[in-house]
């Protein structure tokens, strides 16, 4: 049963290519910034944000295949 819609292919593609142009374009000013690591983890979040699921649930309902 999935309880999360998954985000079609072109919305995940926009959405990389956003968090892509947002890192290349801010990455001068970043380089300054004391807090450039929220940023830049914000972006990754977007990266990798492929439905409605959360992306910390996500991540940890994959790792778990890991250890068992």
């Amino acid at each position: 049963m999935n309880m999360y819609k998954d985000y079609s292919a072109s919305t995940v593609l926009f959405r990389r290519i956003f968090a892509l142009m947002a890192g290349i374009i801010a990455l001068p000013v970043m380089l300054f910034w004391k807090d450039r690591a929220r940023f830049y983890s914000y972006l990754h979040r977007i990266w990798s944000k492929t439905s409605e699921k959360p992306v910390w649930m996500d991540q940890a309902e994959k790792a778990a295949c890991d250890f068992y």
